[in-house]
Formats: structure tokens, C-alpha cells, sequence
């Protein structure tokens, strides 16, 4: 999960201040940030830990201009097979702008795995527009990624991944495809007054290819499929320490997925389906 904090400050403590108060410069550059630990690292309701713990962690550095870099780290396990450190880390650019009575971000997310394989690495460009409606918190968003060898289907089925070896050429029925991905979603939020309590709703939509990439990877299961959550945060008062527990779920059915075993429907360890509904608790500490 990748877990961000926006603070607000309200007019009438604005107008509340000293002039040489309001006079202030504000900072050109900005740094914010979290490190957190969850029960299970789901990305758009797939987990990439194999149901574990993933320990994350992330900073963003924006300038006034609206111009902002960032990076963003996870520890994997169980989906595919990354190499190297065995870890996800995130490389992100993008521009923010106020449009109407919202804000448009407009970026690019590089998904690397360090020391592993070359060609499971994806760039994704992305667009999404946010903004309030009386107490809610409404986002839509897109990202597509242009064809690369880390979407191709190079294995059609899991049983045929499941044989990869990269210095023998095996495993690969497809080797070097390259493909697509498209990624739709909408995110709604809300405080509870006076509780610290958040209320969160997700549902997000994948479109990429049919069958599993470079070394068993995929970053849409199946081709074709929704994923969704609800659930909540609570920001412990006097701290930066946010808790939060969610219900996270695919509509990929063991039927759908039949065709990607093993390296779909049973993770790295066997422990089963790595798309199927759960509860997925986390604690993040903000900066």
C-alpha cells in the first residue's frame, strides 16, 4: 500500500496571525514520507508477498512549482520470480496543478527490482485528478504502460513458467513478447468528526495480457479484472502513527486463474491463492 499524508491548515488560523507571520516565505521544497509495516503487500488486490509481512517505506520531494521526484520501497515474495534483492522499488516523477477546484497530477512510475532481471522492469505513465465534495475525497486515475518485454506474455501458461530456466531458454513459449498495460481506478474517502477516523473506499480495473511475463511475472493475472477494498484508517492523536485494516479482493476465481497455475494460484511456498479476499492490517508512522 502506498500510504500518503496531505495536511490542511484553515483560513481562520491564517487570519488569527501576527502580519510578519502571514509575511513568512513558505519552503520552495518540500519532503514528506512514510515507513510502515502491513500484513500482506497487495498491488491492485494481488499480493506480492505471498500473503506475508512486507515492511515499506517511501519519501516524496516536491517543489512549489509543483514539480515533484519520489521513491517508494517493498520487500516481495511468492509472485514471480525478481532476482536480485527480491525487492520492489519505485522510481516516480510528476507535476501537480490545481484545475478547477481540484488538483491534476500528471507522472511516471518506474517499477524496478534491484540486482534482479533487466526485463522485469516497467515504466508507467499515469494521470489522476482529485479533489472534495463537501467531506469527501474523491480521485479517478489512469495508467497505461506502452508495450515492454516486463508485460509481454512470454509463458501462456503456468505450468510452462513453471520450467524457466534462463541459461537453458526453457519456460518461454512466447520469449521477448512485448505488450501493454492499462490500469483504471477511483478512490473515495472520508473523516469521521472528532474520531481521527478514516473511512476508504477502492476499485480499480486491469487490462494487460493473457499470460505471464519474464521469468513468471504479471502485472495484470489473468488479462482482465477488478479489484476493489474497503476499509479504515486511524491517526493515533499526538503522533505520526496511522493504523489501518482493509478487505482487499479480485473477482479472479479459481477457474480464471486454472490456466496460470502453479505460478498464479499458488505462491512461491504453496500456501494457496494470492488473489482471493482478505483482511490486510497496517501500521505507517508519516514525516
Amino acid at each position: 500500500m502506498r500510504l500518503f499524508t496531505l495536511c490542511l491548515s484553515t483560513l481562520a488560523l491564517s487570519a488569527a496571525m501576527p502580519a510578519v507571520a502571514q509575511d513568512a516565505p513558505t519552503k520552495p521544497i518540500t519532503v514528506t514520507g512514510s515507513v510502515g509495516l502491513v500484513s500482506d503487500y497487495r498491488f491492485r488486490g494481488v499480493s506480492q508477498s505471498d500473503e506475508n509481512l512486507a515492511v515499506q517505506g517511501g519519501f516524496t520531494i516536491a517543489h512549489e512549482s509543483g514539480f515533484y521526484v519520489g521513491t517508494w520501497g517493498s520487500n516481495l515474495a511468492g509472485w514471480g520470480t525478481f532476482g536480485g534483492a527480491n525487492m520492489e522499488l519505485d522510481l516516480i516523477a510528476g507535476f501537480k496543478a490545481p484545475v478547477g477546484g481540484g488538483t491534476l497530477d500528471v507522472g511516471a512510475t518506474w517499477y524496478m527490482y534491484p540486482s534482479g532481471y533487466n526485463n522485469t522492469d516497467f515504466v508507467e505513465p499515469y494521470a489522476k485528478l482529485s479533489g472534495t465534495v463537501g467531506p469527501v475525497n474523491l480521485t479517478a486515475g489512469v495508467a497505461y504502460a506502452p508495450k515492454q518485454q516486463a508485460l509481454g506474455a512470454w509463458s501462456s501458461t503456468g505450468a510452462i513458467a513453471a520450467q524457466v530456466d534462463y541459461d537453458a531458454g526453457t519456460g518461454y513459449d512466447n520469449p521477448n513478447d512485448k505488450n501493454d498495460n492499462l490500469y483504471l481506478w477511483g478512490d473515495i474517502s472520508t473523516g469521521v468528526p472528532n474520531t481521527g477516523l478514516t473511512v476508504k473506499a477502492h476499485i480499480g480495473y486491469s487490462n494487460g495480457n493473457t499470460g505471464l511475463g519474464p521469468f513468471a511475472t504479471s502485472v495484470a493475472p489473468t488479462g482482465e479484472y477488478f479489484d476493489w477494498l474497503v476499509g479504515a484508517d486511524y491517526t493515533i492523536p499526538g503522533s505520526p502513527l496511522t493504523l489501518g485494516v482493509a478487505y482487499v479482493d479480485t473477482d479472479i476465481t479459481a477457474s480464471d486463474a486454472a490456466y496460470l497455475q502453479p505460478s498464479f494460484s499458488r505462491g512461491q511456498d504453496g500456501a494457496g491463492s494470492i488473489a482471493n479476499g482478505k483482511f490486510v492490517f497496517a501500521v505507517t508512522a508519516a514525516f
